[in-house]
């Protein structure tokens, strides 16, 4: 493996550790944000009882734990770089009575899987932080039997997501911020159209198809919104860091009025747009 895609992948490892008390603590919230695009994900996989079913870049445990819920007789092994997300997953399998899941921590760019091994493979925002996305996208086309599907979601145009735009656009407006290498791990890096379809096809997947999905992000209050971001996004934490007190305080009343402003009820409730891609092998 390349230093670059390695150094990468490390730090990618430690950031999601890092931030993995955060996603637990707004786990119920941040799992209703991103239930369309999971939901959209289960439906295009169109899973039999029995299935082997991979879960990839599965963070707190959602859609292979829904997914699980729903096999009879199949099963769901979910993988994640950081252990620590892996262990909210167990958790909330544990919580949820859910016994056919099963996690590995591992790099999608080396499953620990033989070939030809899972009915179907599904990924929910995990493309746009693989060092190597075109590898990613082999190695879970070797492990997939024949006939297998695989879908996966990402973020769309920053336009559509305002989600994150409020709160990164402020910062970038306030702070100067170096603009990442290309192809760097990044919300928006798979947002083009056609983007992730391309890669499916240079896997040798066929049958590709990519729809339009939106989501609600549910905050009610321009707190919780300001506090959730704060807690759960890296990028805006890593800029933050670079910014005094006194900063700080301007780029969160620039953010309030940003949201206030479009939602003057005062009912914050934020719309987002992903892509879903398939394919089948």
């Amino acid at each position: 493996m390349e230093l670059e895609i390695e150094k990468i992948r490390d730090q990618q490892k430690e950031t999601w550790n890092k931030f993995s008390p955060g996603w637990k603590k707004w786990d119920e919230l941040t799992m209703d944000f991103l239930k369309p695009m999971g939901d959209e994900i289960i439906r295009l996989l169109n899973l039999k009882n029995d299935n082997l079913v991979l879960d990839v870049a599965a963070g707190t445990g959602e859609p292979g734990l829904t997914i699980a819920s729903r096999l009879s007789g199949g099963k769901v092994i979910s993988t994640d770089l950081a252990e620590g997300m892996l262990e909210i997953a167990q958790e909330n399998a544990k919580n949820r009575g859910i016994k056919n899941f099963e996690t590995v921590v591992c790099d999608v760019c080396e499953l620990p899987f033989a070939d030809n091994t899972f009915d179907a493979i599904s990924c929910r925002f995990g493309f746009m932080f693989f060092p190597d996305m075109l590898q990613a996208v082999k190695e879970m086309t070797r492990v997939l039997k024949p006939g297998g599907k695989i879908a996966t979601s990402v973020w769309n145009i920053p336009e559509k997501n305002f989600w994150v735009t409020a709160i990164m656009g402020t910062i970038n407006k306030n702070i100067e911020i170096p603009p990442p290498p290309p192809g760097a791990p990044g919300m928006f890096r798979c947002s083009k159209a056609g983007f992730m379809s391309e890669l499916f096809a240079q896997a040798g997947l066929k049958n590709i198809s990519e729809n339009e999905v939106t989501g609600k992000l549910n905050c009610k209050t321009t707190d919780v919104y300001w506090n959730l971001m704060n807690d759960v996004a890296a990028p805006v934490v890593a800029a933050l860091s670079k910014a005094d007190d006194t900063m700080k305080e301007k780029i969160k009343s620039e953010v309030f009025y940003l949201v206030n402003q479009k939602y003057p009820d005062g009912n914050i409730i934020i719309d987002s747009s992903a892509l879903v891609i398939y394919g089948e092998k």
